[in-house]
């Protein structure tokens, strides 16, 4: 079998796609690659990322444990993390150093939508 993944897009249902995208944007980054009725493109860097609009779906944090949707292997962490700190974004599981070699922490979006991001202590010099 020869194929190659060129990218991947996490696609996520939104009860408001408006104040959705706005998180993501002022929050976490991203920025609208482009919009058409209903959805919302946008990325951060190689993470792309599909807002559906659902207004009558159950929101992701009823799902507790089951709403990470993305680990975003990423470099200098500790900026990022300080950033959205600033920002304001909504942290849930503050920066760490996981047995597993991993830098890391959680934020949600507005629906509880969970991602992780995690840069390789190997990496990020052996802290």
């Amino acid at each position: 079998m020869s194929f190659q993944v060129k990218a991947t897009q996490h696609v996520l249902a939104v009860r408001d796609l408006e104040k959705t995208e706005q998180y993501f944007v002022d929050m976490l980054g991203f920025s609208v690659r482009f919009r058409v009725e209903g959805w919302s493109f946008i990325s951060l860097g190689d993470f792309h990322v599909m807002l559906g609009r659902c207004p009558d779906e159950m929101p992701a944090s009823d799902t507790r444990e089951h709403s990470y949707f993305a680990y975003v292997n990423c470099e200098d962490i500790d900026d990022l993390y300080a950033a959205y700190q600033q920002r304001g974004a909504d942290i849930f599981q503050p920066l760490c150093d996981k047995p597993r070699g991993m830098r890391e922490f959680g934020v949600a979006t507005p629906d509880g939508h969970r991602m992780m991001f995690g840069e390789d202590t190997e990496q990020a010099g052996g802290r």
